[in-house]
């Protein structure tokens, strides 16, 4: 096994199962649950409103030309015509928010007056002490590769950085995926990430999988789905509109319309929604003519493009870009637009959010409650989609590096409270929602790690 390179092929393939098979129960997972199928059943009433209001079905047939045209067009979509001025997102994370805020707890409370925030909720969340400890290598301020060291120190940058390509290149050949992890925590150099985050995820592509995605295209072909329309609305209200992304639009269309007839996604979850039976609308009524709707399982909200948007920087080719998306939605994504009690699900990091920025500001937390302004309802966005379409795609890569290295996604709370402190001052001179929203609007020059740093090493 050693000899043909299989034991650590062996190893990494039990590495990452572990890392996708980590059962956490909670006592309150049955009234989670139960939140969860009734937002279902609220996401598939509204597709069945609209597709009412707009006369057309959620699933049907392509005609041999639009077959056609959309195979000639596969590598610009953009250009395809298809009227979608009258649909409209499912929800935004806003809408969800609502929802999450509404959770009456499984827990009856005590508490007096109108809630804003999570604290009825009987969720565990790390206190300072344990973030630090998990961030150990951020709190202690150690070197960090990141492209905030280029600007501050580039001669020091430029020799760290030809330490970390060289270590880099040795654990891609040892081509163990635990190494990989353990590497990701001091940065990571650009021109590797993309084989760094292959090796930790399990996404080296072979046959199966470019035919997988040339299954997938030939869904795409086939069949007309209402979710199609959502995506490609969804491409144009964000991606599209984006200076960072725009140039990304044909691929984008490609991988989303894909991940949308994926079952597979939907067998990696058992905790996916209740998905909907759909009948091809112009094909006989029978078993064969009835499809799962969508077939990953997924309804995308608006914003749901950002999750696979900053790969485009890593990866030439859709098929790869397709299988690292995937990969990373099964593992963290899907967690952060459902009702759960896992400690990595968004209710959680919610909760996570408001105990740090209490711990963290006291005074601060005190000005947003006398004003009635929940801090959630900006941050929320940015907690969804985890930063991205709301920090400069570097930035965005370097703490999703982050994100794998620790294999959490409460470093993504903690940014949003990191944040939130460091323009404190500007908050305590507004007492609107609007004003806030607009104080913590541009996170432009945010710098991930040195932020962090500053925030975890802060002394109380």
């Amino acid at each position: 096994m050693q000899e043909n390179g299989l034991e650590s092929q062996l190893k990494n393939q039990i590495f990452r199962w572990t890392k996708t098979k980590k059962k956490e129960s909670s006592p309150y997972d049955p009234f989670f649950r139960k939140c969860q199928i009734h937002w279902d059943k609220r996401i598939h009433k509204s597709l069945n409103s609209m597709c009412n209001e707009l006369g057309i079905s959620l699933a049907k047939g392509r005609s041999t030309n639009e077959r056609e045209e959309i195979a000639n067009k596969w590598t610009e979509l953009s250009t395809l015509e298809v009227d979608i001025h009258k649909y409209r997102p499912v929800y935004a994370p806003k809408d969800f928010l609502e929802v999450l805020l509404n959770l009456k707890g499984p827990v009856k409370d005590k508490i007096q007056g109108d809630h804003w925030e999570f604290s009825q909720l009987p969720l565990k969340s790390k206190n300072l002490a344990e973030m630090r400890n998990l961030y150990l290598e951020l709190s202690r301020g150690e070197q960090i590769l990141c492209v905030n060291n280029a600007l501050s120190a580039p001669k020091n940058f430029a020799n760290f950085e030809a330490e970390r390509i060289a270590l880099g290149e040795r654990i891609l050949e040892k081509n163990y995926a635990p190494l990989a992890q353990e590497y990701l925590k001091k940065g990571c150099p650009r021109c590797l990430r993309s084989r760094i985050w292959s090796l930790l995820l399990g996404t080296e592509i072979k046959q199966h999988d470019i035919d997988h995605f040339e299954n997938l295209k030939q869904n795409v072909l086939q069949y007309d789905l209402m979710v199609d329309k959502l995506i490609i609305k969804d491409i144009n209200l964000t991606a599209s509109n984006d200076d960072q992304y725009f140039v990304f639009e044909d691929v984008l269309y490609q991988v989303m319309l894909c991940f949308s007839r994926d079952s597979e996604v939907l067998k990696s979850l058992s905790s996916q929604p209740a998905f909907m039976q759909v009948a091809v609308k112009g094909k006989q009524n029978c078993p064969e003519n009835t499809i799962t709707f969508p077939p990953s399982g997924v309804i995308p909200f608006h914003g749901f493009t950002m999750y696979a948007a900053p790969f485009c920087y890593l990866f030439e080719s859709p098929v790869e870009l397709y299988h690292v998306f995937r990969a990373f939605y099964v593992r963290y994504w899907h967690r952060l637009h459902r009702v759960c009690a896992n400690s990595q699900g968004v209710v959680a990091l919610c909760l996570q959010f408001e105990k740090l920025l209490q711990c963290f500001d006291p005074v601060l937390w005190t000005h947003f409650k006398r004003y009635r302004i929940p801090p959630l309802r900006v941050v929320i966005k940015w907690i969804m989609r985890a930063f991205s379409g709301h920090l400069p795609p570097e930035q965005v890569l370097t703490l999703w590096d982050l994100i794998l290295a620790y294999d959490s996604l409460e470093i993504v709370p903690l940014l949003a409270v990191v944040i939130v402190v460091f323009r404190k001052d500007n908050l305590m001179k507004v007492t609107t929602l609007q004003n806030v929203e607009a104080v913590l609007a541009d996170l432009s020059s945010i710098a991930v790690v040195p932020l962090l740093q500053m925030g975890l090493m802060k002394t109380e």
